[in-house]
């Protein structure tokens, strides 16, 4: 790491209390001000991500991901996408903590430099995790209804893993 990108951010956060103190601006009484009003979106958003992240695990701990995953496998064979990857195609949308688990185990059963690592790490670079980031946004803004926001997004989920694994076929196929 070079002393540029080192240096950034402690930089910027010196520069915003030399302007907040020219300015005669309060800061920690600000910084305790702010801190206070995120405590009723805390309230708010964590019963949305207690349910999602009590679903996630109920949905491994069911089978339902194997299940799931046995049902695409012969997608996964015809579009020559590696098998490694059903576990991540499938909890990438839904769980940050748990597809890097996955993309961890993939690199170490199958190696960094395997097609199955590369899609992997492709795919984690180019996908979010659609049902946190909806109930993140949606509840804070009290949202119920989301319409077609998860059809899209899920759409969207699926076309960047395709194109990962295509492109890292592409452009990389001298691995695995």
């Amino acid at each position: 790491m070079n002393i540029l990108s080192a240096a950034a951010l402690p930089v910027m956060i010196c520069l915003i209390l030399c302007a907040a103190l020219w300015k005669r601006i309060p800061v920690f009484d600000v910084f305790l001000e702010g801190a206070a009003g995120g405590l009723p979106m805390l309230a708010k958003l964590a019963p949305t991500l207690v349910g999602l992240m009590t679903a996630v695990k109920m949905f491994q701990a069911s089978g339902a991901i194997d299940l799931l995953g046995e049902a695409l496998s012969g997608v996964f064979a015809a579009l020559r996408i590696p098998p490694e990857l059903l576990p991540l195609a499938i909890l990438r949308p839904v769980t940050g903590s748990g597809s890097i688990t996955i993309l961890s185990d993939i690199l170490s059963r199958c190696g960094a430099d395997s097609m199955a690592g590369r899609c992997a790490a492709v795919i984690m670079a180019s996908t979010e995790t659609t049902f946190y980031t909806i109930a993140v946004y949606f509840g804070s803004a009290g949202i119920r209804k989301t319409g077609r926001t998860v059809p899209a997004a899920l759409v969207a989920d699926c076309t960047g893993f395709l194109l990962a694994c295509f492109f890292v076929r592409v452009f990389f196929a001298g691995g695995g």
